[in-house]
């Protein structure tokens, strides 16, 4: 988990300059401790940050996309492996939200310096607007893009989708894997889910709010994306649904809209902040 992953093939649509190093961020301490691996690349604000999804890591397809954008605009931009992912340390199976969103506020903390773009993908979704709702009226967070957002999804996605025999293996071997990945759902990562559930309340970020949702997603139903924008009623919210994406939306046609909304979202603040 903690080597030097193979580059992936630049896809088609973007180029990649100037490729930063991965710098390292201990987190937690003790027995805790972490380090979670960074690229930052340095640039005018807003920022742009990724949060990746679950078992994601920051060099996959929409990360690198959205780092190729950023140099291509002069804009910073800030990604990161949660532990027990990519080049950072630790065990996936001992990934929590709470884990998770500790890393990220971490890196939050620590290196975004100016107002942020945040954008997250799947789990990662669920991570950057409970990032967003903590740092509401701070000012930090000028804009979110959401991409087929797992909002709850240790209750929503995983808990309610277990038939009993799944519910049952999970009590007594701590774990049960996914069916398409493998990956592993730990009861350690639904039980501390709970405490991060947004429910059926509203939700309130202060702040203009994307979201690209695949109707022809089977993880996190399109469904699921137009309940969270009625949550999201209080904010400037634009969802844009494509017939034929699935979860993943990496084709090169989704890479364009992710690259487009990052822009129209970014001109909307320049335009905001200029005097």
């Amino acid at each position: 988990m903690g080597s030097q992953p193979l580059l992936p093939a630049t896809p088609a649509g973007f180029v990649l300059h100037d490729e930063p190093q991965a710098k390292r961020l201990v987190v937690g301490s003790g027995a805790a401790a972490r380090e979670i691996a960074v690229l930052e690349r340095p640039g005018r604000a807003p920022g742009l940050f990724w949060f990746g999804g679950f078992g994601a890591n920051m060099r996959g397809t929409k990360a690198e996309a959205l780092d190729a954008f950023a140099a291509e605009t002069g804009l910073a931009c800030l990604r990161f492996d949660y532990s027990g992912n990519g080049q950072s340390s630790g065990r996936f199976e001992d990934g929590t939200i709470t884990r998770w969103l500790e890393e990220g506020r971490a890196v939050f903390d620590q290196l975004a310096t100016q107002p942020q773009v945040v954008v997250g993908s799947s789990m990662g979704g669920w991570i950057a607007l409970l990032l967003a709702t903590a740092l509401r009226g701070s000012g930090r967070i000028a804009g979110l893009v959401l991409i087929a957002p797992a909002v709850d999804m240790t209750q929503e996605l995983m808990w309610a989708a277990m038939d009993r025999r799944a519910r049952d293996l999970l009590a007594s071997a701590g774990a049960v894997p996914m069916p398409d990945s493998g990956l592993p759902i730990t009861r350690a990562l639904i039980e501390d889910g709970k405490q991060h559930l947004f429910g059926g309340r509203l939700i309130e970020v202060g702040c203009p709010v994307a979201i690209l949702q695949g109707i022809a997603d089977q993880e996190v139903p399109y469904r699921h994306a137009e309940q969270l924008v009625a949550r999201l009623a209080a904010d400037d919210v634009v969802l844009t649904l494509v017939k034929d994406g699935d979860h993943r939306l990496s084709r090169p046609q989704d890479i364009d809209l992710l690259r487009g909304t990052v822009a129209r979202l970014v001109a909307e603040i320049d335009i905001a902040r200029a005097p």
